[in-house]
């Protein structure tokens, strides 16, 4: 008898842990965590796992790894992932060189891939697929943005320059595709370049009357304290990766005064952007970054889609709720084209003192309403 009640004990135990791990979603977020480039996974971290703590759902199971802005790092993990951890859903990838390494391949698989940042134009376009969706962005709206606002603003010489990869290229791409004038010149610098002594002296040279440059990360600090200490007084334009609260905190005063686009604001004004801010200093004690806000849509987008299917037991349900993006955004309303990236307000940002001795972005006004990217056009779905 004592054998038999084991036995049921057994079996019940059993029968439960398949069940639960039936209703277990693994989510393989690979992101970059170390390097000149770390405060940018760091934040997508932190705000998508944010997201997933505040749900209490815990079926949910993220697997985190760095993939040390490294491509074929990237594509190892995302093997491993996908063999090895069994996952259902990927994201976090930052960098767009890593996301043509990565995403095309696993999409073919049959994987479903929700990207927090990277988003480079043969992805939204003739490389789209119907598992990849871009919560943040197509990689020249922000710069697209800022051609049209430095064109507004009555600026008639830029000097534009980025890195020398996917991003850097859709960087200044978008920026002329909104500006539509002359130029003072337009040059592309190493991809994790850390002295600007050369591209400052042509900038000083070229009779330029403003700057716009795209350089994220501790790009952005080098070239910005350089520029500074150099005492080139032409204005900057950037793009908020080149201004995000981290680079703004290293930057200080040399930053004052930059005016910088972005699709989000920490000083947003939506019941969603407030609470989130809140609890994200609570937590972490610091300002997020738009990664942050990137990362917690990502996961909120996700957690909205798994209230309706399971990506294994039905895909097709799934990929449904995923394009109806029902859930709460910090940006407000969001939603997405048929190339599943998002039409969005992107808006004008100012750096100024915060009043504690340090600098902030400070949300001055729109520069785009409900902006689509041009590459749906070449997208088949």
């Amino acid at each position: 008898m004592k054998q038999s009640i084991k036995l049921g004990l057994g079996l019940a135990m059993a029968a439960t842990m398949t069940v639960a791990q039936a209703n277990e979603v693994r989510v393989g977020m690979i992101t970059t965590l170390s390097g000149g480039g770390a405060h940018l996974g760091v934040d997508v971290r932190d705000g998508f796992m944010l997201a997933i703590e505040q749900s209490g759902n815990s079926d949910v199971n993220v697997i985190i790894r760095d993939d040390a802005q490294r491509p074929d790092l990237a594509n190892s993990l995302a093997s491993e992932m996908m063999d090895r951890e069994n996952v259902h859903v990927m994201t976090g990838l930052i960098w767009s060189n890593l996301a043509m390494a990565v995403v095309p391949s696993v999409t073919r698989q049959g994987m479903f891939y929700l990207s927090p940042n990277a988003g480079p134009s043969d992805l939204a376009g003739r490389m789209c697929h119907e598992n990849y969706f871009n919560v943040a962005w197509q990689n020249d709206a922000l710069h697209e943005a800022m051609g049209q606002y430095v064109r507004d603003q009555g600026y008639e010489n830029p000097f534009i320059l980025a890195p020398n990869y996917p991003a850097g290229t859709d960087a200044l791409s978008g920026f002329k595709r909104y500006y539509d004038g002359e130029l003072a010149n337009e040059i592309y610098t190493q991809l994790g370049q850390e002295d600007y002594a050369a591209e400052i002296s042509q900038i000083r040279a070229s009779g330029a009357d403003s700057v716009f440059y795209f350089l994220p990360g501790g790009m952005g600090i080098s070239f910005m304290n350089q520029y500074a200490n150099s005492g080139t007084d032409i204005p900057v334009f950037g793009p908020a990766f080149s201004f995000d609260e981290v680079i703004v905190g290293a930057l200080g005063e040399a930053a004052e005064g930059v005016i910088n686009t972005s699709q989000w604001a920490h000083d947003l004004d939506n019941d969603t952007n407030r609470a989130f801010v809140e609890a994200f200093r609570a937590e972490h004690g610091r300002t997020p970054t738009l990664y942050a806000s990137q990362g917690y849509d990502t996961a909120k987008l996700l957690l909205s889609a798994l209230e309706v299917a399971h990506p294994e037991d039905d895909p097709d349900a799934f990929r449904e709720a995923l394009r109806a993006a029902d859930f709460a955004s910090t940006r407000g309303e969001f939603r997405f084209a048929s190339n599943q990236h998002p039409i969005q307000d992107i808006y004008v940002r100012e750096i100024v003192a915060n009043g504690d001795g340090g600098f902030t972005n400070q949300l001055i006004g729109v520069a785009m309403e409900d902006h689509q990217d041009v590459y749906g056009a070449d997208c088949g779905l």
